[in-house]
């Protein structure tokens, strides 16, 4: 089997929206540079993604070297967002935790709600050094993350993509794959892996960097979605049920921590530390 090497990166600058695939991406203490960094928040200030708003999958954000983002979506035109002066923050709901972010002011709040037919604002994690702590079941003091959800990484395998599409073809959905690598919306793909490696990891590298394996990725009804579509099915969390349940969880992926920061390229080996 060949050694294994970083085969794709993907950075998503504002949660639950397309992203984009750059050659090289940063890793900062709580991931990589631009990603998941803005949010949309519905008028209680709780974060919407595309477990409400599906047709998020459809518009897509670019990141700007001055840390803007580029926005496009169907029917729509694109829109240039500039980083929010930090002049005040609003308390944010995401996963039952609060959150202090900047609200942006101007045309994207119109731009996003006239899209998706609902009233939402787009807001901006300014500090992400201390906004967000990780977990502390999984984290070390001073560890935070940006506004994954819940750890700076998603590393996903191609292998085990492609094990889990066999077991879909012969499962009671079979017409609705095989899957691309976009349900799972990871960070760092890996080719040249056995299948279900990953679950083994308890400390990798990848290039310069070094990563402390936190924990399975527990999947939800995103991944049912079609990245290109917006519409729903019941894969692959029917097949994850049957053949990938971890307690209360169906998992695909594992949660990545970075132990230290760095550049990552595709092409760069990676390396099972322990």
């Amino acid at each position: 089997m060949p050694n294994p090497v970083l085969r794709s990166i993907h950075v998503h600058p504002v949660k639950s929206v397309a992203g984009y695939a750059p050659g090289e991406a940063a890793v900062q203490p709580w991931g990589l540079a631009g990603d998941r960094r803005w949010t949309l928040i519905d008028p209680s200030a709780k974060v919407v993604t595309q477990r409400q708003q599906p047709r998020l999958a459809l518009a897509r954000a670019e990141s700007l070297p001055d840390g803007g983002i580029r926005l496009t979506a169907p029917g729509r035109e694109p829109l240039t967002v500039a980083v929010p002066e930090p002049v005040g923050t609003t308390a944010v709901e995401i996963f039952g935790d609060k959150v202090e972010m900047v609200p942006v002011d101007g045309p994207v709040d119109s731009w996003f709600s006239d899209y998706l037919g609902a009233d939402v604002r787009l807001a901006h994690l300014d500090d992400p050094a201390r906004r967000r702590p990780i977990d502390p079941e999984y984290a070390r003091p001073g560890e935070t993350v940006n506004l994954g959800d819940g750890f700076p990484l998603l590393v996903t395998t191609l292998a085990s993509l492609d094990a889990l599409n066999s077991l879909i073809a012969q499962g009671d959905h079979a017409d609705e794959g095989p899957l691309p690598m976009t349900r799972f919306r990871p960070n760092a793909v890996v080719d040249g892996t056995a299948p279900w490696a990953e679950d083994d990891w308890k400390r990798i590298a990848i290039g310069e960097v070094t990563f402390r394996v936190a924990k399975p990725c527990g999947r939800c009804v995103i991944t049912t979605t079609d990245q290109r579509t917006a519409e729903r099915g019941k894969e692959p969390l029917r097949t994850l049920a049957r053949h990938r349940r971890f307690g209360d969880r169906m998992v695909f992926g594992q949660n990545l921590v970075p132990e230290r920061t760095g550049t990552i390229r595709i092409g760069d080996p990676v390396i099972v530390v322990e």
